[in-house]
């Protein structure tokens, strides 16, 4: 629940300098244990992808290994844009005015991040436009890719409420839904899946969450979610 800022306890520099202290001990003893968390999740074992998908993406078609554009690993997010959409979910897309643009540095870490949605690519195209991104997005309309990666549901699914998202079977909600899947390449071509992540569990990657979290009032959302968010050229002025 937020505070209520209005009745805000107000203090000397030197108490605040004692409560910043005793905060920033956990601050560290949070990044410690964030370290040992990023070392488990890099030591999880891979699974083989044997599977042929084939996107549609600015050069045509394309298969998963030429995603890689000749890196070694591959960081997918799984856009909320489905065959049926008319626009791309607002929360997607503010996550995505978070990682426009960072392909340059990833790039150089032997990284290459795409976007990947189901609607067609010619949809993705002129929404990318409308944006101002410029990161890779390719649809995955006529492979299973989606499904397997548990981010898309078929009809029936949604119908009895019950599918396998989140590593766990569960009414799935929209058709399509958010995550992040990582893919590595060794020197022999072969592909492994290696990580997948959804709900808050990208939350460590949506960089304006982390920045709200520290101003007075925080997410401010009332624990009701982000009901606030919209697209970039949807806001109107105060």
């Amino acid at each position: 629940m937020t505070q209520d800022i209005r009745t805000h306890k107000v203090v000397s520099e030197e108490e605040w300098l004692e409560a910043r202290r005793k905060l920033l001990a956990k601050e560290k003893e949070f990044t410690r244990l964030q370290d040992e968390m990023n070392r488990e999740r890099r030591s999880l074992p891979w699974v083989k992808v044997t599977k042929n998908y084939l996107f549609e993406g600015p050069s045509g078609q394309e298969t998963l290994g030429d995603l890689f554009e000749g890196r070694s690993q591959l960081l997918i997010y799984h856009f909320m844009f489905g065959p049926d959409d008319k626009a791309g979910c607002p929360h997607c897309s503010l996550r995505a005015d978070g990682f426009n643009g960072i392909n340059i540095h990833l790039k150089h870490r032997d990284v290459t991040m795409i976007a990947v949605s189901r609607a067609p690519y010619e949809r993705l195209a002129a929404y990318k436009k409308r944006m101002g991104w410029d990161f890779k997005w390719v649809s995955s309309e006529n492979t299973d890719f989606n499904f397997d990666l548990h981010v898309s549901f078929t009809p029936e699914e949604r119908k009895m409420g019950k599918a396998f998202f989140n590593y766990t079977m569960q009414d799935p909600g929209p058709a399509d839904r958010e995550g992040h899947s990582v893919f590595y390449r060794d020197k022999g071509g072969d592909i492994f899946h290696t990580y997948s992540c959804y709900v808050r569990g990208n939350e460590l990657f949506n960089i304006h969450y982390h920045y709200l979290d520290i101003v007075p009032r925080g997410r401010d959302e009332n624990g009701r979610g982000p009901f606030w968010v919209r697209r970039r050229d949807e806001y109107r002025e105060p």
